[in-house]
């Protein structure tokens, strides 16, 4: 039955995907139907950037657990370096941010594979907050020293404590539940939580388009509107409530509760990634993903989503936190 369930929420989402295709090229392929031929090339590019995406993750899922978290792990890294590469960087940060990439990364990730949340919960926003502090001093620069220092920590919460929670989710134990047996049940959980993101953030784009007249911030997003958050939230609710059994721990009202939350978050870390990029004056932090700019811009949601989605399912399954006793 888990198998089951695990492939049907899969196949589900190819078809939808499918079927979304088919409609972006049939309108790309008739112009004068009268849709905004801009609006249909952003529908298509978007849908470009979720078929890599899929492709990948289905990937790893089927190789396992441990490919899926070192498939983060390499999403992290690329995304730290866009965040580091947004701004200059001068000499006396160059050492620090070497064991940031080369040491505390890697290391951060061996630690959400070994499920030993009690270390790599604080191993970051702690100890590697310290050490970046304490290895710039050393380095005798003090020009703009707290503004150097915060982009670096702030680098690091976002692109690689932040999204770790994700694969964190296939090392919980979700055995209260009789039907989340296994391994299945984890990876659902997790692909659960990314489709209900990635749909919060096309819901908002959708209502915005349709109903949006309030913008939250003008001068950091032009597209982003109240109108847009709140049909968001409301779509990704109802969306997780049918879907409610792709989740084992949650019932459909608390899968209710949590995709409305997943879209809020989602809209928040957009919100924040957009505001620095307006401050560095950019429009994209890369060109990898086609359609997507870079790897940072889609997953700005999921980084701040995913800690929360996290702390909610251990509340769900009634456990203060993983077992600190290996």
């Amino acid at each position: 039955m888990n198998e089951v369930r695990t492939v049907a929420l899969v196949c589900g989402v190819l078809a939808l995907l499918s079927a979304a295709t088919a409609v972006g090229q049939f309108l790309k392929r008739h112009p004068d139907r009268g849709m905004d031929p801009a609006a249909v090339r952003t529908f298509n590019l978007r849908l470009r950037g979720w078929w890599i995406m899929c492709t990948m993750l289905a990937a790893a899922f089927w190789l396992g657990t441990t490919a899926t978290i070192t498939l983060f792990g390499l999403v992290s890294f690329w995304a730290l370096r866009e965040f580091i590469t947004l701004t200059p960087t001068r000499l006396g940060d160059h050492r620090a941010l070497f064991w940031v990439f080369f040491l505390f990364t890697p290391l951060h990730y061996l630690l959400v594979g070994l499920n030993r949340y009690e270390i790599f919960s604080v191993f970051l926003p702690v100890y590697a907050t310290l050490f970046v502090l304490a290895r710039v001093a050393f380095a005798g620069d003090y020009k703009r020293f707290l503004e150097r220092t915060a982009k670096i920590q702030a680098g690091l919460v976002v692109c690689v404590y932040c999204l770790s929670f994700a694969p964190a989710l296939l090392q919980l134990s979700l055995n209260d539940d009789p039907s989340a047996t296994g391994r299945s049940a984890n990876f659902r959980l997790l692909f659960f939580m990314i489709l209900l993101v990635q749909f919060a953030d096309c819901m908002q784009y959708v209502w915005s388009r349709m109903l949006g007249r309030r913008l939250v911030a003008a001068a950091v997003s032009s597209s982003r509107t109240w109108e847009g958050l709140i049909g968001s939230a409301t779509s990704t609710s109802l969306l997780a409530a049918f879907l409610w059994w792709a989740a084992p721990p949650f019932k459909p009202w608390e899968a209710a509760l949590a995709g409305g939350v997943l879209a809020i978050m989602g809209f928040a870390g957009g919100m924040t990634m957009s505001a620095i990029k307006r401050d560095r004056g950019v429009k994209d932090y890369g060109t990898l993903v086609a359609g997507h700019g870079g790897v940072l811009d889609r997953i700005d949601s999921l980084c701040f989503a995913a800690p929360v989605f996290y702390h909610m399912t251990l509340l769900i399954t009634g456990n203060a936190g993983p077992s600190l006793i290996p």
